[in-house]
């Protein structure tokens, strides 16, 4: 079983912030995310996931933002470079955009701090959700949402590229000779697209890993797609074990079709874990953190995610059909399909999701919430989690003191670190550079 924790300020929990064992500067303070990566590395988990946007809010929005953290974000890659220097083994994996992004930019950001990493970051291909990031990056509106994909496919095809510029021995550094490198094994790339044009080469070498892991969480047709053919790693958003079961067969499917191996692929879904004792005190302790979800949040949370202003219809009726907006369209499905599925009242349905985004919240013993980990992994839904703690440190260290001991003791997880790059401690074959079987023939 793979293990990501998922970092996010003082914690996942919407209201996380009022509770008073959370430090208020946590989203901007560096000792926080240190003593949390080292947390997680002594635990063993396989990666530490930082999320991003590049927008605060739009015009519209800023009645759920006053309320929440989420409009302080330090910039990805600095804090992950940072997290490098004081950690040994876990991944770092960080978010950057497609739509708001070069491909060299990306290229070049992501591999340099593999090379400072010794091979353990990944990046979390995303084409924004946020609309408001346009109006930072001289747009007047954000673009379509088959517009994205379509420039994501293209903009992922030009960064592989240029993270193969390199081939693996193109560096010979003979002193005597005066050569630094075999120029026969550096590549430019000339690539000329519909929306990029990009000569090459990186100004970095290869990756001790091959190449930095691609990690994706789109979940809509056009992600699906993309996910496929480029991703390594998918985070998900899944309430249902069997939407689950669904997603993972057809997503695995599609990479067989796009001559990939099913093991290519590590599926990883989103979970809250809220632990104590009995189940009661679990539940005790979540029901805590929903008391300080402040009265106007949910429902302006749950229609920011749809798109649509839901407090103009009655609150105690269903959700309205609408389209998919432009956004985050596998998150407004699965949220649709638990509101279908449980006959549930926007509400409702806003008290469910507005705490975790959507996520699965586990309120339980080590024991239970272990068992439903392992039910979900073993039925072909998983392959391991993305750990939302609800709060950090506290439930953090819940999780890592209670419930990592018990898959351990279940021979689910890791005791110990199997290498030294992302790559490896997640299973993942080493790529081939493109340009290797061309030199040696």
């Amino acid at each position: 079983m793979k293990l990501g924790l998922f970092l996010q300020g003082g914690g996942h929990h919407i209201a996380a912030w009022r509770d008073p064992g959370v430090a208020v500067d946590g989203p901007q303070s560096l000792a926080h995310y240190v003593e949390t990566a080292r947390i997680a590395e002594r635990a063993r988990f396989d990666l530490l996931f930082n999320a991003d946007t590049q927008a605060t809010f739009g015009p519209d929005d800023i009645d759920v933002w006053k309320r929440t953290t989420g409009a302080l974000r330090l910039e990805p890659l600095t804090l992950l470079g940072a997290l490098a220097a004081v950690t040994t083994h876990i991944g770092l994996v960080s978010t950057a955009t497609t739509t708001y992004n070069e491909p060299y930019h990306v290229a070049r950001f992501f591999a340099s701090l593999d090379q400072l990493s010794g091979g353990r970051v990944g990046w979390n291909l995303v084409t924004s959700a946020a609309a408001a990031e346009a109006y930072n990056f001289s747009r007047d509106a954000h673009a379509a949402h088959a517009d994205r994909y379509e420039r994501a496919a293209e903009f992922a095809e030009v960064v592989l590229g240029l993270w193969d510029s390199w081939e693996d021995d193109a560096i010979v550094a003979d002193k005597e000779r005066g050569l630094y490198f075999d120029p026969a094994k550096l590549h430019h790339l000339n690539h000329k697209g519909k929306y990029f044009s990009v000569r090459g080469p990186l100004t970095v070498k290869r990756s001790p890993q091959g190449r930095p892991v691609i990690v994706q969480a789109g979940q809509s047709e056009a992600g699906r797609e993309l996910a496929a053919a480029t991703a390594e790693i998918i985070f998900t958003v899944q309430q249902d074990l069997g939407d689950a079961r669904d997603f993972y067969a057809d997503v695995k499917r599609r990479a067989v079709a796009c001559g990939r191996s099913r093991d290519d692929i590590k599926i990883m879904p989103g979970v809250m874990p809220v632990v104590g004792s009995t189940m009661a005190e679990a539940e005790a302790k979540h029901e805590k953190l929903q008391a300080l979800i402040h009265p106007e949040l949910g429902v302006k949370t749950l229609s920011a995610f749809f798109g649509m202003e839901l407090s103009s219809f009655p609150l105690d009726g269903p959700l309205p059909e609408a389209p998919l907006a432009n956004t985050e369209q596998g998150r407004q499905k699965v949220i649709r399909d638990l509101a279908r599925r449980e006959g549930l009242s926007i509400r409702q349905v806003a008290q469910r999701v507005t705490g975790v985004r959507g996520h699965r919240v586990l309120c339980g013993t080590p024991q239970s919430i272990a068992d439903s980990l392992e039910h979900w992994y073993r039925s072909g839904a998983a392959d391991g989690f993305n750990i939302m703690p609800a709060t950090f440190p506290a439930e953090l260290h819940d999780f890592v003191d209670y419930v990592i001991p018990e898959l351990q003791k279940r021979k689910l997880f890791r005791t110990e670190y199997e290498g030294t790059t992302l790559r490896a401690n997640l299973g993942l074959p080493m790529p081939v550079n493109r340009w290797a079987a061309t030199t040696t023939a």
